[in-house]
């Protein structure tokens, strides 16, 4: 079992992690797993904070659910996107973890970011290049170009989903029929923030103590 990790995001928002996984099949769909960056401290495009939240939250839970790792679900390989600032963060979140027996390898794009001059990162030797037409660099490649492919995917999806959000899911109150309500009647959350209180209060089903609320949310 191969699990390979990649980070998606832009200009540091809606950082999404994911992982993907191989087995002797092929992909493993049914496995793969996405990961919303939760934790508060870390900086906006800080891709190490990222991996190490992502790292450490899929092996605890590997602790906790297969302890004695009987039922495959424990990686082979750790594949990480990137070079050695990514495998120090996941060597690092392993060992605290107590965990030395999972191989940990990151790839990162070679000079330029070529394709096909990538460097492969090992603990404790210098970085290294496969032969342009080796199929084991081929194989890797494959698998960071999925992992790459799954974070995009993950990332776009949790972008639209914020995108959808307004400034009116902010205010106490304002359920989806209210919201649906309010978007019929003026268009637009920018058309909702410009409204005054007597347009408001005109809004099927916003009562005039809402109105008040909606109003002073946006001009207080």
């Amino acid at each position: 079992r191969i699990e390979v990790y990649d980070n998606s995001h832009i200009s540091g928002t809606n950082t999404v992690g994911a992982m993907i996984v191989s087995g002797p099949d092929g992909f493993v769909k049914g496995a793969y797993r996405k990961f919303n960056i939760k934790t508060e401290d870390i900086a906006p495009g800080d891709d190490y904070g990222a991996i190490r939240e992502v790292l450490r939250r899929r092996f605890a839970r590997a602790q906790s659910e297969d302890p004695d790792r009987d039922r495959g679900h424990w990686p082979d390989l750790v594949l990480l996107d990137g070079g050695q600032g990514q495998l120090s963060a996941g060597r690092e979140v392993l060992a605290d973890l107590g965990i030395d027996d999972v191989v940990t390898v990151a790839i990162a794009k070679g000079p330029d970011r070529n394709a096909g001059r990538e460097e492969f990162y090992l603990p404790d030797r210098a970085p290294f290049t496969l032969a342009p037409q080796d199929p084991v660099l081929y194989f890797l490649q494959r698998l960071r170009d999925e992992a790459h492919r799954f974070a995009i995917s993950a990332h776009r999806a949790k972008r639209s989903k914020d995108i959808g959000r307004s400034a009116v899911d902010e205010i106490a109150g304002i359920g989806a029929a209210r919201k649906r309500s309010l978007l019929r009647h003026f268009g637009s959350s920018r058309a909702i923030a410009a409204a005054g209180l007597s347009d408001l209060e005109s809004v099927e089903g916003i009562s005039a103590g809402l109105a008040k609320k909606i109003y002073d949310h946006f001009h207080s």
